[in-house]
């Protein structure tokens, strides 16, 4: 019989694991990053690769299927390429505009809340100075992004090769009369991923393509790049969605005057974003774990705070994975429970004292 223990030693105990765990995937950050998406790549090129290997050698098709993956890639980075080449060639006028709009800003704040002109120029100059422990860290992000594009390739290619091996070892970690929960566990993890990465794919593509054709029509430069770069921040639930506005708008007041382009771009993009809500998502990207919007903003922030920018991409597939697992197990269901969105009718409170209340009239 399992001993129970009493909750002021389970919760130290549980925050202390919490501790011990965020500690490990901090300092493991380089490691665990491209592992984890690595892992991704893999399951989502899983069933390309088990088609070609009806016909080939398990070896060619891996092979075969990572390469059809990175020249999709590769064409993706040649068009954003060449649009960024165009963003440069205005870049001139878009600095000259742009200085004209800080000093109209200079002169409103020194209208306004009495700061001079060199005030102002101090107060900048030492923010700048305290960011450069930021920029040293961002430029030591990119060299980390360089390694990453080499580790990633190796580490899906491993995957795929051992995925048998790594399956027996979750099989055979557990006892007998587990195997059957594990087994349903990591299919239903498999196709949850699957299904919410190449739903994800397909709802981006449809957004960069209504965000571009917007702008396009407003007349907003470099619309494509723009739209684009929205469609791929529309990934981060709710805070990506207000960062893809704030970028056209804020190209739309460099670039030009008047706040009429300003104001159709919200409407547009309120638009887009109230059919990527109810239409987009539900139907296209279907996956088969749905997270609530509180914990889906929460875990994005942590996964910010944990891992930066590859953070916040992981940590919707992560707790993706935490809710197929807290569902399938007895004693964790109350997890599952809080981080999906289906929200009860009533509480337990209410639910205990009807039932009360029902039992004292049918005994009376």
């Amino acid at each position: 019989m399992l001993k129970e223990y009493p909750f002021y030693i389970k919760v130290p105990v549980i925050l202390l694991g919490i501790v011990i765990s965020v500690f490990i995937l901090s300092v493991l950050r380089d490691i665990l990053v491209p592992l984890a998406f690595a892992a991704l790549i893999a399951i989502l090129l899983n069933p390309l690769c088990n088609r070609i290997e009806r016909k080939l050698p398990k070896m060619i098709a891996i092979i075969l299927s990572m390469t059809i993956a990175f020249a999709a890639l590769a064409i993706l980075m040649y068009f954003l390429s060449s649009q960024v080449a165009h963003f440069f060639d205005d870049l001139e006028s878009i600095k000259a505009r742009l200085n004209d709009l800080l000093h109209d800003l200079q002169v409103w704040v020194r209208q306004v809340f009495g700061f001079s002109a060199r005030k102002q120029t101090q107060m900048i100059n030492e923010a700048a100075n305290s960011s450069k422990g930021m920029i040293g860290q961002t430029l030591t992000g990119v060299l980390g992004i360089l390694s990453v594009v080499f580790l990633i390739p190796v580490y899906v290619f491993l995957m795929m090769l051992y995925k048998t091996l790594i399956l027996n070892f979750f099989y055979e970690v557990f006892s007998e009369e587990n195997q059957t929960k594990v087994a349903e566990i990591l299919a239903e993890t498999k196709g949850a991923i699957q299904s919410y990465i190449v739903g994800l794919l397909i709802e981006t593509a449809i957004v960069a393509v209504l965000n571009s054709a917007a702008l396009l029509l407003i007349g907003v430069q470099n619309a494509i790049l723009i739209g684009v770069i929205g469609a791929i921040l529309n990934l981060l639930p709710y805070i990506g969605g207000l960062v893809a506005i704030a970028l056209p708008v804020l190209m739309a007041t460099v670039t030009q005057d008047g706040y009429t382009t300003q104001l159709l771009i919200i409407a547009a993009y309120s638009v887009i974003q109230f059919l990527d809500n109810n239409i987009f998502v539900p139907r296209i990207v279907s996956s088969k774990v749905q997270i609530n919007a509180l914990i889906s903003i929460v875990i994005v922030l942590l996964g910010a705070a944990l891992w930066g920018i590859p953070g916040m991409f992981l940590s919707i597939p992560f707790i993706a994975v935490l809710k197929i697992i807290f569902d399938r197990i007895t004693g964790l269901k109350p997890w599952g429970k809080l981080l999906g969105d289906t929200v009860p009718t009533e509480h337990m409170g209410q639910l205990k004292r009807f039932n009360r209340r029902k039992a004292k009239t049918t005994a009376s």
